[in-house]
């Protein structure tokens, strides 16, 4: 591999993390070299799960012994995610230290079952934060409606939250709202806390392009073929001058007086779905300070290869306007292009996690 991902981070002011975990990465050394290759945190999802659990034999034995315990399919599937979880995050932990508590961290997701209920996913997130018991770990929460009111609680806890599944500028604004009042919260009754508090809100990128590129594409119109796979790009324009905006206010100078670090944009979602666009298109186009990027194998490597360092998260950001205030022209409602990808994002986390549990509870009557 190149220099291109340490870069990222010396040159560009990105962290780029890995949207990957499985066993054998650990086991292997492959998270090792990662590392070493620039890597700074990592991040899963049940998906990720589902396929490192169905698709290996890396966690027979461990399964075995906890169905001889009397585990559930349930209990097992929690046991071994943590198991992996809490080895990355002994790899990454020199990172979190080296780095100030800024990177190092591992992100696990709660029960995505849980996605539409506030108090269980409050309780999930307590406990999954509690069993995890390590300081760089992050614990996802989706940005639900539900979500929102979830991620507040868990800040003003004092506790490392990953917000998943961010669709649109408005969902991303109820976000970083719940973010800074928490931080009051924690200022109020632990001010000692703020530093040791860290968070990233995940925007998800490519999915937006492929929804929006197919509703342009319907139009057939030459302005709407114009905007095609420009508009995920521009939302997240948007979204950086939303958090600058944000964390540069009197309100949120007065808790980093206090010690508070700003919440991170995380770009998720970064794999280029559409073969016509460059592979690194979702990482060059959206570098800048104080950002996150959570890369997949294949784009984490083409990255590393032939990525471009430059600063562009903050750059045409007239022209994101443009584009816009164009797509309102063109009736893309991207209202409903967000309620429609943050109900499949669900479903999505929603049926990789049954589908596992299920097969889990078949695997249970073998044994």
């Amino acid at each position: 591999m190149s220099n291109n991902l340490r870069l990222l981070h010396s040159e560009g002011g990105q962290s780029p993390w890995l949207d990957n975990l499985k066993r054998s990465y650990i086991t292997s050394g492959h998270m090792r070299k990662v590392i070493d290759s620039g890597i700074r945190g990592l991040t899963s999802n049940p998906s990720i799960f589902q396929k490192a659990i169905q698709g290996s034999t890396d966690y027979d034995v461990q399964f075995a012994e906890l169905a001889q315990a009397g585990k559930t399919a349930v209990e097992s599937y929690w046991e071994m995610v943590i198991q992996d979880i809490r080895d990355a995050l002994e790899l990454f932990h020199p990172i979190y230290l080296s780095s100030d508590r800024q990177d190092g961290y591992v992100s696990v997701e709660v029960d995505p079952m849980l996605a539409h209920d506030t108090e269980g996913t409050t309780r999930a997130a307590r406990h999954l934060d509690q069993n995890v018991d390590r300081p760089n770990v992050m614990i996802k929460i989706p940005a639900t409606v539900e979500g929102v009111s979830v991620i507040r609680e868990m800040i003003s806890e004092g506790r490392n939250v990953n917000v998943t599944l961010i669709f649109s500028l408005e969902r991303y604004a109820d976000v970083i709202e719940a973010y800074i009042s928490g931080m009051e919260a924690l200022a109020k009754s632990d001010p000692s806390r703020l530093s040791h508090v860290a968070s990233v809100a995940s925007f998800f990128i490519s999915r937006v392009d492929v929804e929006v590129d197919k509703r342009l594409a319907a139009l057939g119109t030459p302005e709407a073929d114009q905007l095609l796979g420009t508009c995920a790009i521009a939302q997240a324009k948007l979204a950086y001058k939303l958090f600058t905006t944000s964390f540069s206010s009197p309100r949120w100078n007065d808790l980093a007086k206090m010690g508070a670090r700003v919440q991170r944009p995380l770009w998720a979602s970064t794999s280029t779905k559409n073969p016509l666009y460059p592979d690194t298109l979702y990482v060059d186009q959206l570098i800048g300070p104080l950002t996150v990027n959570t890369l997949p194998d294949p784009t984490m490597e083409a990255f590393a290869d032939h990525g471009t360092i430059e600063r562009t998260i903050d750059a045409d950001v007239e022209a994101a306007e443009a584009t816009w205030e164009q797509l309102k022209k063109l009736g893309i409602d991207m209202s409903n292009v967000a309620a429609q990808l943050e109900q499949e994002g669900v479903d999505s986390f929603q049926k990789s996690f049954q589908e596992l549990i299920a097969a889990l509870e078949q695997k249970l009557e073998t044994l």
